[in-house]
Formats: structure tokens, C-alpha cells, sequence
């Protein structure tokens, strides 16, 4: 019998084969190093995660403490590090209604929990036939299969059709490709009608919960949803009694120059989850924060939302709490916002009137382009020529990596989350070498 290993051509990681793989082996603030001397510039903070930069060592050393002190506790007990960092959430960063905090360890967890925390508040009230779920046609909340079912990714749900929940999807609102022409002033009031049809078309005795993000993610390309969205979707979720939920994950803690994106927008959800930005990559915490109001009936029926094994680990507690203190004591946000202003400025100069890109958006140092074959027309590149990925091979090129985003049918997003503390020549290198790479995967494609 032959009991050689089969050859591979690959390393052992990832673990599906790639031919391209990027050996990184340290960074420092906004660069990776790679194997053999190379540098890049990481114009997307990982995926949209990193925001005080790579190597700073007080949060290692944070986290070192705290691992040597206690290197597990049940996530319903209370140490020292998640007692630190609940008072600074509550001190500094959580809207006011935002009083309870449950932690994960990811963003699919997270959704998971929250979406359950939803449903149970209204079963704990007695209410059983509440248990649908809201959500947008162009999302990502996940790839839980049931983060899938309520999530809207063409592309992520492929082949498991059957096995995932089908729960009802509104759309998006899409300024540049409008139902009633390409930004049409009044998209933002007819998304947020469609969410009041919806509930009405369901029934609203058996809707828990909205789920959506202030901003959308990688999956839309920082879809703005207009001024009016919000406040209007906050008003139909108060008068049908259903839940809003709002998935922060990408966009939260300081990445659009606000401590959290639905500040933009003058609006408080029921329950909110925030996560990529609250450790900055150092360590693995998501955060679902909701008000008193959805966590009493729990509490009144002796009831608790299941804990996941490493949610709240005290390690990745002492991260978070020593992140949000150098955002805090850095002006950091602030300076997201600034630095957002300025990435936007390079952008539009360089890319502005580009034949091929439809549009710039975002907020903060959180920014997404539409990349087209005809930007008069909007008419898409053909999938196949996977024009995103070529330009994240093009940057990569030149040594700066972009992110790349889409669900399958919104297609050819790319991405640029840097982190907050980015310099205004890394910044310019940034938009330089998109026009590059925009310019060679587009000249490659034809």
C-alpha cells in the first residue's frame, strides 16, 4: 500500500490550493513584509480591520498580561479585563441606549447571536410567531448558514439554496443604479417604503427584526443610503414593533470618521454589532450591543443568550480595551475622518472622470469604487473577466493591496479601508497605484 502523501505544488495554507500566495511575515504600521524582502502597502486595512496600525506593542504586552494572569474564564464570568472593557464602552464609545454587551469572537457569530437575541426577546414576551427576519438584498452578514440565509450574496449562497433559511430581502438603496434613474433624488424614501410593504406584505406580527448596515459593506462598495433612509426605516420599525438591527461589524468604531456610522444618520438601533475595528486586528472580538428594553424579558423569564466558548476571552478583552485607548488618547477617529476627507480628494482628482469607474463613495477612511466597461452607460464588464481581481492583482504588482468586493451580482467593487493612521504620501501611493491597476486589469480584460 502506498502511504506517501499526495503531491501537492502548494504550502500547506490556505486551505484550498492557491498559486498566489502572499508570505507576509511582520508589519509595521501600514506595511506587510513578505518573504524574500518585499513590501506592501495596505490600503485596506486586512479586510477593512486594521486601524491603529500593525507592531504597536502596548496591546501585545496587554494581552500578554492577561493571558498569563487567567488564560480562560466561562464568558458569563467577570474578570478584571472584561470589567475594563465594559466601563470604557460605556464611558466613551456606545450610543447611550446601548447598555448590554454580549461578546463573540467574529462577525458571523456575532449576527448569529444577534439574530437569536432577536427572536428570544419576543419569546420571552410570550410571542412565538415573530420570528422572520429582514433583511437587504445587497448584504453580507456572514457565512454561518443561517448568516448566509439572511444575508443578500448571490455568489456566497450558491449550492446551499436548500440548506439555508429563506427570510424576506428589500432593496438596498442604490443611488447609482436607482429603480427610478440613476440618482434619482427620492431612492432613499422608496428603499425605506419597500421595507414598510414588506412587513406589511408578511405580516408584521411575524417580523422580529431588520437587519441591515448604515453603510453598506465590501458586498455594495460603501453603498450611501441617503439622508432620509435611516430615520425613515427607524420610524417604520417603532410603528410595526420590530427590531432594528444594525451590522456595524465593517463600519463600526471610528472607521467612518464617527465612532460608529449610524451617528451619520441621527439614529439609535435596538441592537447593533460592531467588531473589525474594536480590537483593530490584534485579537478576534465582535461586540452585539443592545438596549435595556430587548434584554429585560430575557432577564424577567430567567432566560440567557448562549454564549459562544471563546466569546469574550480575556485576552481579546485586554486587546480591545487597550485599542479603543489609543484611539481614544490619539484623536484617531477624528483623524479617520480627516484622513477619509483626504483619500476622497486624491480619488476623485485622480479617478473622478475615469471612463471606467462609475463612482466613488463612502465616508471616512472607508471608500468603494464601481468599476464599469461603459460609465455612461453602467453596462458591467462580463463576469468572466473577473476585472476586481485583476485589479487586486495589478495593485499587488506594485505593492499595494486593495480589497475586493461584490455579492455576484453587484460585481467589480474594490475597496480601501486603510488604517487610521495612514500618512498623507501612503495616501497618495494609494491612489496612484488604483489608477494604475485600474488602468492595467481594464487594458488586460479587452
Amino acid at each position: 500500500m502506498n502511504t506517501q502523501a499526495p503531491a501537492t505544488t502548494s504550502v500547506a495554507w490556505p486551505f484550498v490550493p492557491s498559486p498566489r500566495v502572499v508570505d507576509v511575515t511582520h508589519a509595521k504600521g501600514c506595511t506587510l513584509y513578505t518573504r524574500g524582502g518585499g513590501e506592501i502597502l495596505d490600503a485596506a486595512g486586512g479586510a477593512i480591520v486594521s486601524n491603529i496600525g500593525h507592531g504597536r506593542a502596548e496591546v501585545g504586552e496587554a494581552m500578554a498580561a492577561a493571558m498569563t494572569s487567567m488564560s480562560y474564564a466561562v464568558p458569563p464570568f467577570l474578570t478584571p479585563e472584561r470589567s475594563r472593557l465594559m466601563e470604557r464602552l460605556r464611558r466613551y464609545w456606545l450610543p447611550e441606549k446601548l447598555t448590554r454587551t454580549y461578546l463573540a469572537s467574529g462577525g458571523s457569530e456575532a449576527v448569529d447571536a444577534a439574530c437569536r437575541l432577536a427572536i428570544q426577546h419576543f419569546r420571552a414576551k410570550g410571542n412565538e410567531t415573530r420570528w422572520k427576519i429582514i433583511s437587504r438584498d445587497i448584504s453580507y452578514h456572514g457565512t454561518t448558514f443561517f448568516t448566509l440565509g439572511v444575508a443578500g450574496h448571490v455568489a456566497r449562497k450558491k449550492g446551499f439554496e436548500k440548506l439555508i433559511p429563506h427570510m424576506p430581502q428589500v432593496p438596498t438603496p442604490y443611488a447609482l443604479r436607482a429603480p427610478g434613474g440613476r440618482h434619482d433624488p427620492d431612492y432613499d424614501i422608496a428603499a425605506a417604503q419597500a421595507l414598510e410593504d414588506t412587513i406589511l406584505r408578511e405580516g408584521p406580527e411575524t417580523v422580529a427584526a431588520f437587519l441591515a448596515e448604515p453603510i453598506t459593506g465590501s458586498s455594495g462598495g460603501a453603498l450611501m443610503p441617503g439622508a432620509r433612509y435611516w430615520p425613515k426605516v427607524r420610524e417604520i420599525c417603532d410603528r410595526y414593533g420590530v427590531l432594528l438591527i444594525s451590522d456595524e461589524v465593517m463600519v463600526g468604531f471610528g472607521r467612518t470618521g464617527k465612532r460608529f456610522a449610524c451617528e451619520h444618520f441621527g439614529f439609535t438601533p435596538d441592537i447593533m454589532i460592531s467588531g473589525k475595528g474594536f480590537a483593530g486586528g490584534y485579537a478576534p472580538i465582535v461586540g452585539v450591543f443592545a438596549t435595556d428594553e430587548v434584554v429585560a424579558p430575557l432577564a424577567d423569564t430567567g432566560q440567557s443568550l448562549m454564549f459562544y466558548t471563546y466569546g469574550a476571552h480575556p485576552g481579546a478583552c485586554a486587546a480591545a480595551e487597550k485599542v479603543l485607548q489609543i484611539l481614544e488618547d490619539e484623536g484617531l477617529v477624528a483623524r479617520a475622518a480627516a484622513q477619509g476627507a483626504a483619500l476622497m480628494e486624491r480619488l476623485e482628482a485622480l479617478l473622478g472622470q475615469h471612463p471606467n469607474v462609475a463612482e466613488i463613495r463612502g465616508e471616512g477612511l472607508f471608500r468603494g469604487l464601481e468599476i464599469v466597461k461603459d460609465r455612461e452607460t453602467l453596462e458591467p464588464f462580463p463576469e468572466s473577466a473577473g476585472i476586481a481581481n485583476r485589479i487586486v492583482g495589478a495593485g499587488l504588482k506594485r505593492g499595494v493591496f486593495f480589497y475586493g468586493g461584490g455579492t455576484g451580482a453587484v460585481r467589480d467593487i474594490v475597496c480601501l479601508g486603510p488604517a487610521f493612521i495612514v500618512s498623507d504620501s501612503e495616501l497618495d501611493r494609494m491612489a496612484e497605484t488604483l489608477k494604475a491597476a485600474i488602468d492595467d486589469a481594464v487594458g488586460s480584460a479587452k
